[in-house]
């Protein structure tokens, strides 16, 4: 409840996602008409598919990490940055990190892609932000490091893996979500990137001295 009343819009993303994602796994019609189809979208048609394939995943542990990472940055960067804010960050975001996947793969009719993972990305990168010395790590690396250097090696990752890696996850969407959510945010509170700034140098003096 107390989440409810400090961060609505960031609740109600996470129920909704949550349901609609466990509802399409065990009914593939509707799996199927909320995925983003980049063919079908570049001739104008299903463009809704911009918004509703972020509100469902390939798997449970696609899921799960996407809410897991979700859970651990939304909340608090809805109490920062305010609630229509929040919500303007992550749809826009969301739509944003998929156009990329539609204009390159316009006459693939094969491709398909889901998942809130673009608009994830904006919302971690937007805490970024505001928090750039909070320490941040992966799951399955017990290290942690600055959330600027986690930021900068993320950004560097999902650059490269988008020109070379031949996997089935969609890195044009982790990095143009990333790079959505830094702009948006900046544009949404512009004292936030020299207070950003601030913080960084204020570390690296305290680390000289």
């Amino acid at each position: 409840m107390e989440y409810l009343i400090l961060t609505p819009v960031a609740s109600v993303i996470f129920v909704i996602t949550l349901i609609t994602s466990l509802y399409a796994f065990y009914n593939q019609n509707v799996l199927g008409k909320m995925m983003l189809h980049p063919y079908t979208v570049s001739r104008g048609k299903d463009l809704y598919t911009l918004i509703t394939s972020g509100l469902i995943h390939r798997d449970t542990m696609h899921l799960l990490f996407n809410m897991m990472s979700y859970y651990f940055f939304a909340f608090q960067l809805e109490q920062v940055i305010g609630h229509w804010q929040f919500g303007l960050l992550y749809v826009v975001s969301l739509v944003l990190s998929d156009m990329p996947s539609v204009l390159k793969n316009r006459e693939n009719y094969n491709y398909y892609s889901l998942g809130a993972s673009g608009a994830i990305s904006a919302v971690i990168f937007g805490a970024i932000l505001y928090f750039p010395l909070a320490k941040m790590g992966l799951i399955f690396l017990p290290i942690l490091i600055p959330a600027y250097v986690f930021g900068i090696l993320y950004l560097i990752y999902c650059t490269y893996a988008s020109k070379y890696s031949r996997d089935s996850i969609n890195h044009d969407a982790h990095l143009y979500g990333a790079l959505s959510g830094l702009l948006i945010t900046i544009l949404l509170n512009p004292p936030v990137l020299p207070a950003f700034i601030q913080q960084i140098s204020g570390a690296i003096q305290s680390m000289l001295h």
